[in-house]
């Protein structure tokens, strides 16, 4: 028998980006009833997904392996106390539906035993009895079991499904991920502060399903509050395979507060002869809450040189789901002072760094158009952050990565590119080199509309002004809607 199956789980069963089963089922292709995709459905779409292969069956198969590393099994198995109550509620669930099938078995057995006799005289009844014989005789054969529903209610083990209202997201945690954790991870822009059980900013209320608590909290809730089912996501995880929350999300930048935060130096490395990584930890009390995409301003005193200290803005190049480890990139610049403090080693590890923002509105909107990202030297950094992001939440059927690099070395991630092309087959990427930033931008233009040009697509540009001007002008040269086109200026 088909089970029904969310469009989120529906993808991680068929190994399918979450935005590809969306596409299939505006166009036609996939009937949803009420929200909910049959595995039938599925297994008639993608006949060739081979689940001993696929990367969830995988996982769970490997745990089993002695070589498996503890810290790797605490990441994708729950805690045994979790995995415990999962258990029990599926063992609850297949006890109901047993009990439901025996009563029904026996329900058909009698009426077909009453409908013996009086199916001698009747030919109408004799043709109900013969159909009451032959569905039981189907219904008790041995059939092939359906490894889609097998897998389903393996992931129901190791990993729980959550959804949020009243907007309908869903996320799911794995490991021994908090409900604030998988959700940042997966993109969704909860709503949060400390992120430690102080400040009580996490709150949600429980529609449908249990938790269970992972931490210690001195933010109180009141006994009003707990009646009602609130409860803290930075402390509690999901102990139900399923679980339903009520909580507020930002809608966009706006609804991100303005923070200052001390911050210190955690590392700084170099990425290429000319590019630095300065890498930031804000305290575990006090993290930075803001969107992929979004700058914010660094202020630091320096101990040597000239000025009493110094304050640069810059775009943000890791993700929002590790909301600690802040990454920079800055390229090497005689006019820029925070550069040449960089460079000439005057800021190092454990020092002071405040921060102000988030800001900008460069962030990844709603929609579900293949992304196409365009960069240009370390306007990769914002970039780096939306395609993250991309990656997290799932939804984009494709991305597509343009990036052009005025010196020799400013392809200075390409290896984390060839990364995302080897493991993602909806990524693909192009490196373009040219010293002069407005015609590299025709480059782009030219490689966009050679590999893969289509004006239904969201277009994110990042770099110095004549880059991006030159690269807007060209798309809408081409027809693209002025809305499908954001942009960040990084100089």
């Amino acid at each position: 028998m088909a089970q029904w199956v969310t469009v989120w789980r529906a993808a991680q069963l068929v190994g399918v980006p979450r935005g590809v089963l969306q596409q299939r089922v505006r166009a036609g292709e996939i009937e949803l009833a009420d929200g909910l995709i049959s595995t039938e459905t599925l297994i008639k779409l993608y006949p060739q997904t081979d689940l001993e292969a696929s990367g969830m069956l995988e996982r769970v198969v490997r745990i089993r392996e002695e070589a498996f590393g503890k810290r790797l099994r605490e990441r994708l198995l729950p805690s045994q106390e979790v995995l415990a109550q999962r258990l029990f509620s599926q063992g609850q669930e297949l006890a109901d539906v047993q009990r439901l099938l025996q009563r029904y078995h026996a329900l058909v057995i009698r009426l077909r035993d009453e409908l013996r006799p009086l199916a001698v005289d009747d030919a109408r009844l004799a043709a109900l009895h013969r159909q009451l014989n032959d569905g039981l005789a189907r219904a008790l054969a041995t059939e092939p079991v359906d490894l889609l529903d097998v897998m389903d209610d393996v992931l129901k083990m190791v990993s729980a499904q959550v959804t949020l209202r009243p907007s309908g997201h869903q996320f799911t945690v794995e490991g021994r991920d908090t409900l604030l954790q998988a959700g940042m991870r997966a993109g969704l822009k909860l709503n949060y502060g400390c992120g430690n059980g102080s400040c009580g900013m996490c709150k949600v209320r429980v529609i449908h399903g249990q938790v269970v608590r992972t931490m210690h909290t001195d933010y109180a809730l009141s006994e009003t509050e707990k009646a009602q089912g609130y409860l803290l996501a930075c402390a509690h995880t999901a102990a139900s395979s399923e679980l339903t929350i009520e909580t507020l999300e930002a809608s966009g930048p706006a609804d991100i507060p303005v923070q200052q935060i001390v911050t210190q130096v955690r590392a700084i490395r170099a990425l290429a002869p000319d590019t630095r990584l300065l890498h930031l930890q804000t305290p575990r009390s006090q993290r930075l809450r803001f969107l992929a995409g979004q700058s914010v301003t660094l202020g630091l005193a320096l101990a040597q040189g000239p000025q009493d200290g110094l304050r640069r803005t810059l775009p943000i190049a890791s993700c929002p789901c590790d909301d600690r480890n802040l990454h920079f990139f800055i390229a090497r610049d005689d006019s820029d002072a925070l550069a040449q403090a960089l460079f000439a080693d005057r800021l190092k590890a454990g020092d002071a760094v405040t921060l102000w923002g988030p800001e900008g509105d460069f962030v990844l909107t709603d929609s579900q158009r293949p992304l196409v990202f365009v960069a240009c030297d370390t306007g990769f950094a914002p970039i780096k952050s939306l395609i993250e992001h991309a990656l997290s939440l799932d939804a984009a059927p494709s991305l597509s990565l343009f990036w052009l690099a005025t010196r020799p070395d400013g392809h200075f991630l390409a290896n984390q590119c060839r990364a995302w092309s080897e493991a993602l087959d909806g990524f693909e990427y192009t490196l373009l080199l040219h010293a002069d930033p407005s015609a590299g931008a025709c480059q782009v233009a030219a490689a966009i509309r050679a590999d893969l040009f289509d004006i239904d697509c969201d277009f994110y540009l990042a770099g110095p002004a004549p880059f991006v001007e030159s690269v807007r002008a060209e798309l809408r040269a081409a027809g693209v809607p002025a809305g499908q086109v954001c942009q960040e200026l990084v100089e």
